[in-house]
């Protein structure tokens, strides 16, 4: 089976699974995945790096995503797919380590291309 044949859910899936190990080396972030025509086509983590490079000299480690911690944001980022209506937009998905717990939340947004629409279907 070719990637663009693949249900959205896969693809949610194997993206994730590609960002396993970054996800284990970081605390909080932005999942994003860019969609168009129901087929994922850029995706990644967005992350800002609060470590004080001038006084330490080094980068510090993060504590990252736990394996469950990893898991529960995966099945909740498939749980969510359930919830797009649209074809073509961009989906986020905020995460952050509080306390030794795992908060995440989902954004998502929709995008149209007017040279696209038929001007005799609009739907008032």
């Amino acid at each position: 089976m070719k990637m663009d044949e693949l249900p959205l859910a896969r693809q949610v899936d194997l993206a994730f699974r590609q960002m396993y190990k970054e996800l284990s080396l970081l605390s909080d972030g932005t999942v994003f995945l860019q969609i168009r025509n129901n087929r994922i086509g850029k995706f990644g983590i967005r992350h800002y790096d609060s470590a004080d490079w001038s006084e330490s000299g080094n980068a510090r480690l993060p504590g990252g995503l736990s394996e469950s911690q990893r898991l529960a944001f995966r099945n909740m980022a498939l749980e969510a797919m359930k919830r797009k209506t649209w074809s073509h937009g961009e989906i986020q998905f905020e995460f952050a380590i509080r306390k030794g717990l795992l908060t995440a939340s989902v954004h998502f947004e929709s995008n149209y291309n007017m040279a696209a629409l038929d001007p005799n279907v609009v739907h008032v």
